[in-house]
């Protein structure tokens, strides 16, 4: 039984994105290669002692619901059988997220003298996208004329508008003409014409606040986080920020009012 393909062809069907169809056939590999017996074998009692594992492995609470979901998702969906597993899910506890002040966000921007590199750190944090979507941007995904862009395909499949700031606009515009982008093309390419890829701008955030003496952990979505962070300490309401960050219930943007 090819169990990647099935799981995959079942959940195209559905509409599942792409990332998480990845993430469900991790899981599931992760899962048989501790139980390799027939798929159809496989008990409930099975797949309760799995996730009683990973809890004595002290996995997080979101990394254990999403095994049970992937699993659901194999046996329910694709299997047609149903899985009714005795174990309580714990809620994941939302922590405040870390952030940079704005004079640590401007000396990460100084230390990168790379142009393609500082101009996608700071598109990154102004306007709070993950990273996965800074990454897919392609020109025409821009509206110059009116000062804003589009995620497209964003979390959950969405589209959203972002604001593009105008000093940030002429850098993009610059750098656009100086490497005689097309529409179609990336606005960050990297290699065997693909985009740039979320490594590269995880290894320069690192990179950069090593350099600069921040000690803090930080990772593309410490950008976003920062970015929230910053609109609501300048006086913008939960609900501006909402939609900006794509969220689709007001209580998650909500934990930002820690620094309001």
């Amino acid at each position: 039984m090819n169990v990647p393909a099935l799981i995959r062809k079942e959940a195209l069907r559905k509409g599942l994105r792409n990332e998480t169809i990845k993430t469900y056939i991790t899981c599931v590999n992760k899962f048989f290669r501790v139980y390799r017996l027939d798929p159809r074998a496989i008990t409930r009692k099975d797949v309760e002692n799995y996730l009683d594992q990973l809890r004595n492995w002290n996995k997080s609470s979101s990394t254990i619901n999403v095994n049970l979901q992937a699993l659901k998702f194999f046996y329910e969906k694709v299997l047609k059988k149903k899985l009714t597993v005795n174990f309580e899910t714990t809620k994941v506890r939302k922590r405040i997220p870390e952030f940079l002040t704005k004079e640590e966000t401007s000396q990460l921007f100084d230390s990168i003298h790379n142009e393609k590199h500082q101009l996608m750190i700071k598109l990154l944090y102004a306007t709070g996208m993950r990273v996965s979507e800074l990454t897919s941007l392609q020109v025409k995904h821009f509206e110059f004329d009116q000062n804003y862009g589009w995620v497209r395909n964003g979390k959950g499949g969405k589209d959203r508008l972002f604001i593009v700031a105008v000093k940030l606009k002429k850098e993009i515009v610059q750098w656009i003409e100086k490497n005689s982008l097309q529409n179609d093309d990336w606005l960050f390419p990297g290699s065997a014409r693909n985009h740039i890829s979320a490594s590269t701008i995880r290894k320069i955030l690192k990179d950069s606040a090593r350099k600069v003496g921040i000690t803090k952990n930080v990772h593309p979505h410490t950008m976003r986080h920062s970015f929230a962070t910053h609109l609501i300490q300048n006086g913008y309401a939960v609900t501006d920020v909402q939609p900006l960050l794509g969220h689709n219930s007001m209580q998650t943007t909500m934990i930002y009012l820690h620094m309001g």
